[in-house]
């Protein structure tokens, strides 16, 4: 008796997916709820596994294959099969990823003591290099190794390969009359090592294809501009100074600056509401609710994961918010839900030492604020020079929408609000 295995529900509005790597092959013994293979949508990527124990049978559909909704992809087999060989069960759970989803597999052999913190690919990838995990310092939690560090150590590796080394010097050898004359020292050519190929190619992942045209559709459909303005933040670093240790003792999280910025966005866009709109047709939807997207730099593509009825959420619940929205981002484990319907973006391309950027419009909304690294520079107050930590800031703004004036004093406002903080928790 077999079982048809089937690519299941991707989620709203996704009707297709791309095949990755299957961690059986057809024959192998499969356990249940172990999973075969990761189909890769263009937000999120699901893991398909089995039913029930059994072998594998015929696989319908290989690896880059386009796939819809309820199409075959195998079927499973009652009975036990082959066994995969011990690499293969270790190491053949991802294709792109070599850490995020290999702990869902089952290896059959396990770790040495000095791998534990690895999941099963890394310690294949580090097997494939000849690379001792147990002389790596992991730099992940708790001292995990992650597949970072493993790559650097390749690379690292690589580099050396590619430097040219000196040939040895041959040992004197006594002068004969058949003996050819000796080269002098300075014609001692260096012997260059093997180098790698020069280029490699790998295939787009299904997110990496969709960023690209959206970010391409972004520039071609919009009429976007960017405004830009500068912050002092002075006073939102004293308050988080003063306010720090009680926050953390209260809530358990540090107060950060992503909840004084959601703050002031929220109050600009009440203030401004054509900033928090969409355009539909030959009207434009005005939004009376304040989801808003924070964008993440994850390892398979920028991701927006949307922090829901921000303006309903005190500073800790938006500071517990974004935190693990951001580190579900890095995980790769976001919803499809939590990645739909945002009113507005924020991006900091600060964290990565940004100084001024022009954020690209996240469709279909009109608005997208970039704060960019703090920097202490020199400024007038009152007639004085002072340092403060500044920052600067950029508006992209659809001006189908919103007019220039429009988009400058909502930036303003947003100034205003960050430079008078306490002013948030009336306004914001």
């Amino acid at each position: 008796m077999s079982v048809e295995i089937r690519v299941p529900p991707l989620g709203e509005s996704v009707v297709e997916a791309t095949v990755g790597r299957w961690t059986k092959k057809e024959g192998e013994s499969v356990a249940k709820d172990e999973i075969l293979v990761e189909l890769e949508t263009d937000k999120i990527t699901v893991e398909v596994a089995a039913p029930q124990a059994g072998t594998l049978g015929p696989i319908a559909k290989q690896e880059n294959d386009t796939v819809g909704v309820n199409e075959l992809l195998a079927t499973l087999n009652e009975g036990a099969g082959a066994p995969a060989s011990a690499p293969e069960q270790a190491g053949l759970t991802a294709s792109v990823r070599y850490e995020e989803k290999a702990e869902s597999a089952q290896p059959v052999a396990a770790a040495p003591a000095g791998e534990a913190q690895t999941s099963p690919a890394v310690r294949v990838l580090a097997s494939e290099h000849g690379i001792d995990l147990g002389q790596v310092r992991g730099s992940g939690p708790n001292g995990r190794i992650t597949k970072e560090d493993v790559l650097g150590i390749i690379e690292n590796g690589r580099a050396r390969a590619a430097q040219p080394q000196a040939a040895p010097t041959p040992a004197p050898r006594p002068a004969t009359a058949q003996a050819p004359a000796a080269k002098p020292a300075s014609a001692l050519q260096a012997a260059p090592a093997a180098t790698g190929a020069r280029e490699t190619r790998e295939r787009m992942s299904r997110r990496r294809q969709t960023i690209a045209r959206r970010l391409v559709e972004a520039q071609q459909t919009t009429a976007s501009l960017t405004t830009f303005n500068e912050v002092d933040l002075s006073r939102v670093m004293d308050l988080r100074k003063r306010r720090q240790d009680a926050f953390v003792k209260k809530n358990g999280i540090k107060l950060g600056f992503m909840s004084f910025f959601t703050k002031a966005v929220i109050g600009a866009l009440k203030q401004f509401p054509r900033l928090n709109a969409e355009i539909q047709g030959d009207e434009i939807l005005l939004k009376q609710h304040y989801d808003i997207g924070i964008a993440v730099g994850a390892e398979e593509g920028l991701v927006v994961p949307v922090v829901r009825d921000a303006d309903q959420k005190s500073f800790a619940e938006l500071e517990k918010a974004i935190s693990e929205l951001g580190s579900r981002a890095r995980d790769g484990k976001l919803t499809l839900e939590e990645l739909q319907g945002g009113t507005f973006t924020i991006t900091n391309g600060g964290t990565f030492g940004s100084m001024l950027s022009t954020p690209i419009l996240n469709p279909p909304q009109v608005g997208i604020l970039g704060m960019h690294n703090i920097v202490e520079r020199p400024v007038v107050v009152n007639g004085e020079i002072v340092v403060r930590p500044m920052m600067y800031l950029a508006l992209s703004y659809d001006h189908r929408v919103v007019d220039g004036r429009e988009a400058v004093q909502f930036l303003v406002r947003i100034k205003e609000l960050l430079e008078d903080p306490e002013t948030l928790l009336i306004e914001g």
